[in-house]
């Protein structure tokens, strides 16, 4: 046995046992990594059982959930979370579509992932409920992400100036969808660095080393504009906000120092060349001259057609109606939408997207709250979590604007992280404040009462 499968199966079971016995949240973490370590697609899965490892790590998850459900209830009630309801109305959306998608089959297939992938996040809202949990989330997936930058390393570019076919269960090999998920934990890596003492911050800039290392040699370049304008985001807070701490605009200069020259450092010039044709009316290399704006502006046509929506994988078939054939190579494979907005529109019809914008509108609201509340506790490190958990969604989202992950892991990985946070730093705290009233106004009637009683007592005996 390999020690990478041997490290793998002592990170599983370990991790199980440690949810049973001890530790719940345990199965969680376990999940983030098994999705990104994909053992089943790994060089080395030969060397391991056979076993259903994500599905037996969800089961653990739902057992240690349910043998706990009232004390997880009074921590992260489902009932008290906007942000969970708007899921599941996406997931009810979906289901709906079942009877009008043009392949029903297939929308039927990606239709269970995704209700699993909802069950998934429903439970983990649950389990994470305190900021410790929170963090170690967090750094799963950082270090998931750091795994991927290893891999990405050790294969090197084997296509042409990219790295394809390698990464997670639900990315089938494609290097856009593999550099979007890494993305986003560029910019949480800044946050870790700015508050951890030396260990952390040597280990962040391991982490970051290998992480954006992967995303050069990936080359993809809606993944260098999501890291460089989530990153810009939170950088932005860091040395303009006046909540900052003593010392912390220095530290942003030198984390904005530390990257250019790290990136310039690891960017060689096949990566510049590939970031010189940025620009929306370019499609990748291979794609005979198409454009991504012919795919967004041909759904608006779809949608006449088919004003209900096409469902999953629809657009692809009826593709070939609405562009011309110049956006094909072979003529007989459809074309995808390329964009995560025009998909939902495609997949859902007008739903779609008006579902979604209103899960980032309540979203960007109950962050909103959370961070007005942080810094009235004078919080001001939680405050800039929220920040690094927003600036990191940012990135993700405009990865996806150029990719189909409507229904991608990540991204409602980074909506769960925002809605723990919501709940660990506001819900909580206001549930709190609530029982604090509450009971200072039982309190109050009760000496009342028994004040009354007093009285009467003296009256009587008058």
């Amino acid at each position: 046995m390999s020690k990478s499968a041997l490290l793998f199966l002592l990170i599983f079971f370990g991790g199980l046992i440690a949810a049973v016995f001890f530790l719940p949240v345990a199965s969680f973490l376990v999940y983030q990594l098994v999705y990104f370590i994909n053992p089943d697609d790994s060089w080395w899965s030969a060397s391991i059982p056979g076993l259903r490892y994500s599905f037996t790590v969800v089961v653990i998850m739902i057992l240690t959930l349910a043998v706990n459900y009232r004390n997880y209830t009074e921590r992260a009630a489902w009932g008290d979370q906007p942000i969970l309801k708007w899921l599941l109305a996406i997931l009810i959306m979906y289901m709906i579509m079942l009877n009008f998608a043009i392949v029903p089959v297939l929308h039927k297939r990606f239709l269970i992932d995704f209700v699993k992938l909802i069950v998934i996040i429903f439970v983990a809202y649950k389990l994470v409920n305190t900021e410790r949990a929170l963090d170690a989330c967090l750094w799963a997936y950082i270090l998931g992400a750091t795994y991927i930058g290893i891999v990405v390393y050790q294969t090197g570019r084997n296509s042409g100036d990219r790295v394809e076919g390698l990464g997670m269960v639900d990315t089938g090999g494609d290097s856009n969808m593999v550099a979007a998920a890494l993305a986003p934990s560029l910019v949480i890596l800044i946050y870790m660095a700015w508050l951890g003492n030396k260990k952390i911050k040597a280990l962040t800039f391991f982490c970051g080393a290998l992480i954006a290392n992967g995303v050069v040699l990936i080359n993809s370049r809606g993944a260098f504009l999501g890291v460089v304008l989530g990153a810009a985001f939170f950088l932005f807070y860091m040395l303009f906000s006046k909540y900052r701490r003593k010392g912390q605009r220095g530290t942003a200069i030198f984390v904005i120092l530390a990257g250019l020259s790290g990136g310039l450092y690891v960017a060689d010039d096949t990566f510049w060349e590939r970031m010189q044709t940025l620009t929306l009316a370019q499609e990748d290399a291979g794609a005979s001259g198409s454009r991504r704006t012919d795919y967004w502006r041909a759904t608006f046509d779809v949608m006449e057609d088919y004003p209900m929506g096409v469902g999953i994988g629809g657009f692809q078939v009826v593709s070939k109606q609405y562009l011309p054939s110049s956006n094909f190579v072979n003529r007989d494979i459809g074309r995808a939408v390329h964009s995560t907005w025009f998909q939902l529109l495609g997949e859902l019809g007008w739903p779609g997207p008006i579902l979604f914008i209103g899960l980032l509108i309540t979203i960007t609201r109950l962050s909103g709250k959370t961070k007005r509340s942080l810094i009235a506790e004078g919080r001001y490190e939680a405050y800039f979590k929220m920040l690094a958990l927003e600036g990191a969604l940012l990135a993700y989202l405009i990865c996806a604007t150029f990719i189909d992950r409507s229904r991608a892991e990540i991204l409602y990985w980074l909506i769960l992280f925002i809605a723990i946070g919501v709940n660990v730093y506001y819900l909580q705290s206001a549930g709190q404040r609530t029982s604090q009233v509450a009971g200072a106004k039982k309190t109050k009637q009760a000496a009342c009462a028994s004040q009354t009683d007093i009285g009467t007592k003296r009256k009587k005996a008058i």
